[in-house]
């Protein structure tokens, strides 16, 4: 066991849209990501995909409608549901999904992050 402090696991990276797993329970990570600007539509066939903002305010598009999130809201995302969420100012956010979960779903492209990194 041991004690996890976000904000000094959030200062070592700058990067954006590249989750780092924090710790795991069971078959699940939680992964702290910085997001600034539009993400990609995607969808996790396989697993629900759970939001919850640190710092900052988010908004995740869906396909028909739009739900805006701000610091201590928590959103879960039900599994096969195509949603892009953004940020207009770097916001900081924890992520909750099963361990191999790919950030983009089931699209490949640029914005796909490699899975599995500690900090």
């Amino acid at each position: 066991m041991k004690k996890i402090n976000l904000k000094e696991k959030f200062s070592k990276f700058t990067d954006q849209w590249s989750p780092k797993v924090i710790e795991e329970m069971n078959d699940y990570q939680f992964k702290l990501v910085k997001i600034k600007d539009d993400f990609t539509w995607h969808k996790h066939d396989e697993t629900d995909e759970a939001f919850f903002v640190i710092e900052g305010n988010i908004g995740i598009e869906f396909e028909d409608e739009t739900i805006e999130l701000n610091e201590g809201e928590m959103i879960v995302v039900p599994k096969g549901t195509k949603h892009k969420p953004y940020a207009r100012k770097e916001a900081k956010i924890m992520l909750f999904e099963p361990k191999e979960t790919n950030n983009t779903g089931d699209i490949i492209n640029e914005l796909t992050a490699e899975n599995d990194q500690w900090i």
